[in-house]
């Protein structure tokens, strides 16, 4: 997976498809982001690199469970890949 801008973006619509809300904002959470899981909200931190954004949104599709229904058909192979490193 490409940690660049565009694949950030993608990561960034699947979540929004599954009816998250990412937010980019500062703060000192672990890892570089913080799940909210009652009001669906992600919040990743804004002053990490693009690459750390990337694994952040990986991270966080890694431990949700999606419904993949809903994912849209050019992003299917993206999340299988992620899910796929799943540990």
């Amino acid at each position: 997976m490409r940690l660049t801008k565009s694949t950030q973006e993608k990561l960034q619509a699947i979540l929004q498809d599954q009816g998250y809300l990412v937010r980019y904002e500062k703060g000192n959470f672990k890892g570089g982001y913080c799940v909210v899981q009652e009001q669906r909200t992600v919040v990743i931190n804004k002053f990490h690199p693009v690459e750390s954004k990337v694994q952040a949104l990986a991270e966080v599709i890694r431990q949700l469970e999606l419904n993949m229904e809903i994912v849209a058909e050019n992003h299917l192979p993206l999340v299988q890949k992620i899910k796929a490193e799943e540990s």
